[in-house]
């Protein structure tokens, strides 16, 4: 695996690449990888004649400055479970590779609704981060295929909407979600999370599945009341949110309909972090 921190030798190595009329599978990642993040990878390396995976911390979509601070870095293991994938190179750039004027922007990413509901209503601010790296790294590398993890729903519908708003020609793939046993969704923030914390946490995804089993015969205000009874009485501080949408739009719905394509998501604090998750319900 080759490692690149600058852009210019890793332009010119894409450039030599795509000469030779070889695609190029992209897969941004904040680093502290996981088997989500490695199942992206084999996504890519299924697709594309040459996979290249980002690690960055971006600064830019943090709306919690103590947030950042505490996100985990695990930079040598995540260079041996890349180059144990097969990932051919490696863009590891700085903050000032990435924002050489500054971390303020005056670009305004018109998102519409999406940054006023669920993760956009809670993390003011964050989408706006995400599509300003995500749009300076496709910038960057020009990749045929974009590779993002289901987990991140919402944010997937966001770089959708950056992918059309400036014609950018690169495809995105949505991969399910890489959970562990207990079904918890695997994230780099658990590894912040006691061992105990962790079991309990399996409770979100518990969650959805309940209204997922029983959305076609139950009224959706009390699958969702029940879903917070679950979550709460596991020993969740905080729950941010408990929503069923449609899985197109992520407006809210109100009612079940087999014709409509569905998705619950939730997020919720435990030990001081954050958790998200969804399941499509049909």
């Amino acid at each position: 695996m080759i490692i690149f921190k600058e852009i210019t030798p890793l332009k010119e190595a894409i450039l030599q690449f795509k000469s030779n009329g070889e695609s190029i599978g992209f897969v941004p990642t904040m680093g502290a990888l996981h088997s989500g993040h490695i199942s992206l990878i084999k996504e890519s390396l299924k697709n594309d004649n040459i996979t290249l995976a980002s690690i960055f911390v971006n600064p830019a979509q943090f709306n919690d400055q103590k947030d950042f601070e505490k996100y985990p870095v695990a930079i040598e293991n995540d260079i041996f479970l890349l180059e144990q994938a097969k990932t051919d190179m490696l863009f590891l750039p700085s903050v000032n590779e990435i924002y050489p004027e500054g971390l303020s922007s005056p670009v305004k990413y018109g998102l519409g609704y999406l940054e006023t509901i669920l993760e956009g209503f809670y993390r003011p601010g964050h989408f706006q981060g995400v599509c300003r790296v995500v749009h300076r790294l496709l910038d960057i590398i020009k990749p045929d295929d974009l590779f993002l993890g289901q987990k991140d729903y919402q944010q997937c519908m966001v770089i959708r909407k950056l992918l059309t708003d400036f014609s950018i020609p690169t495809q995105l793939y949505i991969v399910p979600t890489e959970r562990e046993t207990s079904g918890l969704a695997m994230s780099s923030r658990n590894l912040r999370l006691s061992v105990e914390a962790k079991q309990k946490a399996s409770v979100i995804y518990d969650a959805l599945n309940f209204i997922k089993k029983h959305s076609a015969d139950t009224p959706f205000t009390v699958l969702k009341g029940h879903a917070l009874s679950m979550i709460t009485d596991a020993g969740f501080e905080k729950i941010d949110y408990i929503e069923i949408c449609d899985a197109t739009t992520l407006m809210p719905f109100e009612d079940y309909n087999k014709n409509n394509k569905t998705i619950a998501l939730a997020a919720a604090f435990i030990e001081g972090v954050r958790l998200i998750d969804n399941l499509l319900i049909n």
